[in-house]
């Protein structure tokens, strides 16, 4: 695969002997390619990503993936508090829901496809740690949104795809399985603010036609889905 290198400053070592086994897409939810890798690249904003694909497909490399980029922020996902430290971080070029959020187009998800599945070639990446960065901080983002085609990721065998299951026999039981799966979630059984944004997130993935917050069958069966799947999988 071909590269367009603008080397970023944000970056700094991972902790030794830390593994790279996460990949977090994200979107720019910027104007323009060019706004965002300014801003990609500017020691002020002390935000960074390892790739950068732009709408016609080009690729930029930001980091080296031997490196720690700064694209997470503030995230959890299975456990791990430090997700930068673990994880490659994709940014595709989209106005987000901000300043016009629009679909992916066919070249920007070919190079997509092409380039995570590079990235698995390269690091242990299991396929329930290829997540958006709404499943790690679904209390702050958005990214990649609803119009993301992770069913599409998951044919080319890049992260999972649900297929309906028993729904949970109550609340509890669903955050239990959402936790499983790797969101940050309390068992409590109490309709929270965490557990709407949490929902809201996994819906924004796996349910993108309806985005309500809401523990309904649909969203309970694919929930058990995922879970089923991903314990399948160990």
């Amino acid at each position: 695969m071909l590269f367009r290198d603008c080397p970023s400053p944000n970056h700094n070592p991972r902790p030794p002997g830390t593994a790279v086994d996460m990949l977090v897409l994200h979107y720019t939810g910027m104007r323009t390619a060019g706004e965002a890798i300014d801003r990609l690249c500017d020691p002020a904003a002390k935000v960074s990503a390892h790739y950068v694909i732009d709408e016609d497909g080009t690729v930029w490399r930001l980091v080296a993936e031997s490196e720690r980029a700064w694209h997470a922020g503030v995230s959890f996902w299975q456990g791990t508090t430090d997700v930068n430290a673990h994880s490659i971080g994709i940014e595709l070029v989209n106005p987000g829901h901000e300043w016009g959020y629009r679909g992916f187009p066919e070249p920007q998800m070919a190079a997509l496809e092409t380039l995570a599945r590079g990235i698995l070639d390269r690091h242990e990446i299991p396929a329930d740690r290829v997540v958006g960065h709404s499943d790690v901080a679904p209390e702050r983002k958005q990214d990649p949104g609803e119009l993301m085609d992770w069913r599409r990721l998951a044919r080319a065998g890049i992260g999972l795809w649900p297929g309906e299951g028993t729904p949970p026999p109550d609340l509890a039981a669903a955050q239990a399985m959402l936790s499983a799966i790797g969101y940050r979630i309390s068992v409590s059984g109490a309709v929270d603010e965490q557990t709407r944004l949490v929902l809201t997130a996994f819906q924004r993935r796996f349910r993108p036609r309806s985005i309500d917050g809401v523990l309904d069958a649909e969203t309970g069966g694919l929930i058990a889905g995922l879970a089923a799947l991903r314990a399948r999988r160990g």
